[in-house]
């Protein structure tokens, strides 16, 4: 079930809130290294478990992803690739290589940020972690801190572009 903010209560939109700014740190980290500015966080009994921001660039690593990355230390936490009590908190709507590896870790929830008009798997171009025809679904909360999240990304961009070219 595809459930947007504002449908939500508003103690609940709080505490998703709360994690949402941790991935938000996140993206700051990757920024700071000239990444795009995408973080994640996965939160297990209300604990982070995993963090990851956009490492692509800096590993030469295309599955260096933000998701990725939290995802697999994660599931070195729990000594187990199977995330089921976790939720992971992700700036951006996942691509079709992160919303396969939460169905595949069997994450119950993902929330995330703006969506990806170019690459969104979680709704945008298609839905893969709602897919029926998967035999796990991941639930989806989207537009948690929407605008900070966008705004990180366009302003990222906006300086790339008025950067001098080589």
């Amino acid at each position: 079930m595809n459930i947007y903010k504002s449908e939500l209560p508003a103690e609940e939109l709080v505490i998703h809130e709360f994690w949402m700014k941790a991935a938000i740190a996140e993206a700051h980290k990757a920024e700071s290294l000239g990444e795009v500015p995408i973080g994640a966080v996965v939160v297990h009994q209300e604990k982070i478990i995993g963090r990851g921001y956009n490492l692509r660039e800096t590993t030469l690593d295309s599955t260096a992803h933000a998701e990725m990355v939290a995802i697999r230390q994660a599931s070195t936490v729990l000594q187990s690739w199977r995330l089921l009590d976790c939720r992971l908190y992700v700036t951006l709507e996942p691509c079709p290589m992160c919303a396969g590896a939460m169905v595949q870790a069997r994450l119950p929830l993902t929330i995330y940020g703006t969506t990806d008009p170019k690459a969104g798997c979680a709704g945008t171009l298609m839905n893969l972690l709602e897919e029926p025809r998967f035999n796990h679904r991941t639930e989806i909360i989207q537009g948690v801190l929407q605008e900070e999240c966008a705004e990180l990304l366009t302003s990222f961009f906006r300086q790339l572009r008025r950067r001098p070219k080589l």
